[in-house]
Parts: C-alpha cells; structure tokens; sequence
C-alpha cells in the first residue's frame, strides 16, 4: 500500500508543471544566489570602514532607501526625478535608436550579403567606420542636429548598426549552396526565395546582430546622456558624481545593469521563439 501511495505521489508531482519547472531552474536560481551573497559579503567587508573611498552595500541602502528605492517615480520637476522615470527616458531613446538601427542594419545586411560586388566596395567602409568609438559620434551629431534629444538616438543608431550589419551580411553568405540549388531547379520567384530561404537562413545571425547591437545601445545611451545632459541615468550618474553622492551612483548602477540584462534576454527570449530549432 506504502509504495502504491508513493508512486502515485511521484506521478503528481511530474504531473505538476510548476514543481518540474522549479526542479529544471532551481540550480539556475540557487547558484546566482550563492554568487552574490558572496560577492556582497566581499564588498561589505572591503568598505564597512570608516576611511574607505566607496560605501558599504548597508550605507548605500540606507543612503537611497528614502526616496530614490522606495519610490523610484518620484517627480520633482526638471531632472529632479527617481531612478525608475531616468530609466523610463532612456529607455525610450533605446527603443527608438535600436529599432532604426534594426530596420537599417537588417536591410543593408541583406542587400550586401547578396550581392559580392556590393560587399567588396562596402566592406572596407564598414570596417573603418564600425571601429569609431561610440562618443565620438556625438560632436557630429550635436552639430549636425543642434539637439541633444535626436543626438543622442543617433549615438544609439551608429553604434548598434554595425554588429546588426555585418552579422546578417555574414548570415546571407552562409546559404548553403544546396538550398541555392534546389531554389534554382524550382524556379523559385525572388519573393518566394527571399521567404523561403534567404531570410529563414539568415535569422540565427540576424538576432546574434541584434542581441549584440541592444547591449551596445544601454552602453551607448548612458555615456552620451552623461555629456548631452537632460532627464536619463546617464545623466543621474554624472550629476551625482557632480554632487559627491556615490551612493547614488552605485544605486544607479544597479538599475542600468539589471535594465541590461533584460534587454539582453528579451532578445535571446524572441530569438528562441523565431529561430527555427533546428538551426539554434
């Protein structure tokens, strides 16, 4: 009887979704746990003294708890506004120059990789260009632009095009030849070749573009809203530089890494939606 009622307990609990999802990630959730506590205890012990340059995780809690953790949409006016509205404008700076980079990056890729005498001119170009480090677009845009606002997208833009770039290019050039060839013995249309085949192909590259591209973005986007200034938490952290509050700073940093490391499996999350699984 004992080992009929622990049987059928075994099947309930394969039965439940929930507890085979806990079992399957509980590792996942656990070891990051166990990191950080560590890493916190690390960092608590390095700075819990009075003469070090940086606060302790405790002071950086109890320096920010009032108002900038507990109420983080907080609006005072001005750039005098909590963390979770900073992040909300720089945010939306992302999504706009990301996007644009998306739909260029994406088109371009594609044209160049199916076209050799396209990618021989372009490719050096490209090369030279993606090199360029991100702020260094600023002056241009600034002056070209003569606002801070499309500025700072354009910084976003310029940075994020060129992994979205040259990872379809690559995409596009790695069809293999046998697809090339039945697509050839079909007839197939160029419309029906582009959906058929082409694109199907290149889309694991595609979003490894993307994946990179987004990351590059968030770390574009808080160095350009540090010089443009305005509402972001590029500019947060400068102005708490500027005022000696390095609890805020570290507070901040907490946010933009958490925000980064969202973007990031957001687009993993969609790539593991759109890529067909036999080519993950």
């Amino acid at each position: 009887m004992a080992t009929n009622i622990d049987t059928r307990t075994q099947r309930q609990v394969k039965a439940n979704p929930l507890v085979t999802f806990i079992q399957k990630n509980s590792q996942k959730v656990i070891r990051p746990l166990i990191a950080m506590v560590i890493f916190m205890a690390v960092w608590q012990l390095l700075c819990m003294s009075p003469e070090a340059n940086l606060p302790s995780p405790l002071k950086v809690f109890q320096e920010t708890w009032d108002p900038l953790i507990i109420n983080p949409f907080f609006d005072e006016g001005g750039t005098d506004k909590g963390l979770g509205l900073q992040i909300a404008a720089s945010l939306g700076r992302v999504a706009i120059g990301f996007s644009l980079s998306a739909i260029v990056g994406i088109g371009l890729g594609i044209l160049v990789g199916a076209n050799p005498f396209m990618y021989d001119a372009v490719d050096p170009i490209f090369q030279v260009l993606r090199t360029i480090p991100p702020l260094a677009w600023l002056p241009i845009s600034l002056a070209a632009f003569r606002d801070s606002q499309p500025s700072a997208i354009f910084v976003i833009f310029i940075t994020a095009i060129w992994p979205i770039i040259i990872n379809t290019t690559v995409g596009v050039q790695q069809i293999p030849q046998d697809y090339k060839n039945v697509a050839r013995v079909l007839r197939l249309s160029k419309q029906k070749y582009f959906f058929k085949v082409l694109f199907p192909s290149a889309v694991p590259y595609i979003f490894t573009g993307l994946r990179i591209g987004i990351g590059l973005s968030w770390l574009a986007i808080v160095a350009a809203e540090m010089l443009v200034g305005g509402v972001g938490i590029g500019f947060f952290i400068w102005d708490a530089y500027n005022s000696s509050a390095i609890s805020e700073i570290m507070l901040a940093l907490v946010y933009v890494g958490v925000v980064g490391l969202f973007l990031d499996r957001m687009v993993a999350f969609i790539a593991s939606k759109v890529v067909p699984e036999e080519q993950k």
